[in-house]
């Protein structure tokens, strides 16, 4: 698409809902329900039940039993299913540490009003005995005391039972008895323990990461690789817990952020390109002009071309007694070029970053809004201003992120044994065509919906109505086209998973409360 070949009068489309597969957003929500939910304090207790149920259901299960598996698979229903299909039931209890042998009473202990427990060697009655579910029986006391232990120590939520190499589970009910009797604030603890298992254990369910932090808990329907966004507003990678920064994947951003950290990487790359250091004492000299003979202040002479030692007999073309040795020119050569290359991208990405961050104040914009509506006796729809402003968010965002993509994914470090250089100099200029194009138009927009347009008359208005809305709608598609880019172009031939969560056009799913 030529940048400077849109009629800003066309009809282009520009419909929020557009998505992949010939379904909109919208229509595929009503089929598959919220990607992500909001789980509050108030509906935690609710959100667990449901899965606890379904296990229940499927497996004849008692409540605690259920429990115990959820935590093991990691309240991952679909897996519990899985396992049992492919495995069998035995196998899934094995590996939860689940025994459901009935042997909860003291019945084959009757015969004598007296017995030892085998952990403290006192003689107790055997009402005071309990037995779990493998099989061990110990008395009241020693139970107890171990529960405590366990509890204050924050194992609560699978606590085993006290037999050499036993690791079955406790039965949940009878912790929570012994534990009532002898302090009921830590049995407190423990049930809140076992409810928050479903947000700490659940790979589908993670704490908002706002500060201070809103209460919220957000749970994932579908894909784990996603951005979502609480009910707070706050919006970040369920992945990594960091802001959202797709395309970039999360070792992508985990090494970038480690590379751009403070400015310190900035000295560096600076003094990389401007400086080499000694051969003797390896403190870095700066070259000033002059030869190719430079003179560190340890009085050590060297070449500046190659960084061996020399002596100082020296003219302006060559140094007595020296030949640079090539290995060490090319090595200084890509030292070089890496900087400088690592200098585009870090600029490139700042530039962006700080323009989004200007851009997500909206202020000037509502105030513009106001100002319309308070000129205007009649209803109108101003809407379009703010899906304008949106979308240059959105797409501001997802460009500022291309930048780290790119300097990994086309570097000689990161996939360097899975994809040829020719082969990556091919995907890299079909990358930057499209990173190109959206850089181009994102300007566009930026301008338009930074001009006075509160202010214009009547034609000039419409005029920047229909620009903005047209650039909206294109923004979109060269968003859309820049993923597809990645996807199938890109990606589709490498062996290394790389996830990257998927381009949205109504921009980051934002999380509903469980019904």
């Amino acid at each position: 698409m030529d940048s400077d070949s849109i009629d800003y009068y066309d009809d282009a489309p520009y419909d929020d809902d557009v998505d992949d597969g010939g379904f909109s957003e919208a229509a595929l929500r009503s089929l598959n329900g919220p990607s992500c939910k909001v789980i509050t304090k108030e509906c935690l207790l609710a959100a667990q039940r449901e899965d606890l149920q379904k296990v229940m259901e499927l497996l004849s299960l008692t409540e605690n039993h259920a429990r115990t598996l959820l935590i093991h698979y990691r309240w991952d229903v679909d897996n519990v299913s899985e396992v049992f299909v492919n495995k069998g039931k035995d196998r899934l209890y094995e590996d939860a540490c689940v025994t459901l042998l009935d042997n909860g009473d003291s019945s084959s202990l009757q015969s004598s009003s007296v017995t030892t427990c085998e952990i403290c060697t006192e003689e107790v009655p055997v009402y005071n005995m309990t037995t779990m579910d493998c099989g061990h029986c110990f008395c009241n006391n020693c139970w107890t005391e171990h529960f405590l232990v366990k509890i204050n120590e924050g194992q609560s939520r699978r606590i085993s039972c006290m037999a050499h190499k036993c690791n079955v589970v406790c039965d949940e009910s009878k912790i929570r008895v012994y534990v009532s009797e002898k302090d009921p604030d830590l049995a407190k603890k423990f049930d809140r323990y076992l409810l928050e298992s479903y947000i700490e254990d659940n790979k589908r369910v993670k704490w908002c990461p706002s500060v201070p932090h809103c209460g919220y808990a957000i749970r994932v329907e579908y894909d784990e690789d996603c951005e979502v966004e609480c009910a707070c507003g706050v919006q970040f990678c369920f992945s990594c817990y960091s802001e959202a920064h797709s395309p970039c994947s999360c070792k992508m951003l985990e090494l970038w952020t480690e590379k751009c950290k403070d400015d310190i990487n900035q000295t560096k790359t600076w003094m990389s390109i401007n400086s080499k250091k000694c051969p003797k004492c390896h403190k870095p000299v700066e070259k000033n002009g002059g030869c190719n003979l430079v003179v560190c202040i340890c009085r050590q002479p060297f070449c500046w071309l190659c960084g061996g030692a020399t002596g100082f007999q020296h003219n302006w073309e060559s140094i007595e007694g020296h030949t640079c040795e090539e290995q060490q020119m090319a090595k200084a050569a890509r030292a070089k070029s890496e900087s400088l290359r690592y200098t585009h991208y870090l600029d490139r990405f700042k530039a962006h970053k700080d323009s989004l961050k200007a851009e997500t104040d909206l202020k000037k914009l509502q105030s513009k809004i106001s100002n319309m509506e308070a000129r205007d006796k009649k209803i109108v729809d101003y809407s379009w201003a703010t899906k304008g402003a949106n979308r240059l968010i959105l797409s501001r965002r997802i460009l500022s992120y291309s930048y780290p993509f790119a300097y990994y994914m086309f570097g000689d470090v990161f996939l360097s044994e899975e994809m040829k250089k020719e082969d990556r100099i091919i995907k890299q200029n079909l990358f930057e065509q499209q990173q190109q194009q959206v850089e181009s138009h994102i300007e566009k927009l930026s301008f338009f919906l930074a001009e006075p347009f509160d202010e214009f008359d009547e034609k000039t208005f419409n005029e920047s109505k229909m620009k903005i809305i047209t650039l909206s709608g294109v923004m979109d598609l060269l968003c859309k086209n820049l993923y597809d880019c990645i996807d199938n172009v890109i990606l589709c031939d490498l062996e290394t998973t790389i996830n990257i969560a998927p381009y949205r056009s109504n921009g980051i799913d934002k999380a509903v409360e469980i019904d």
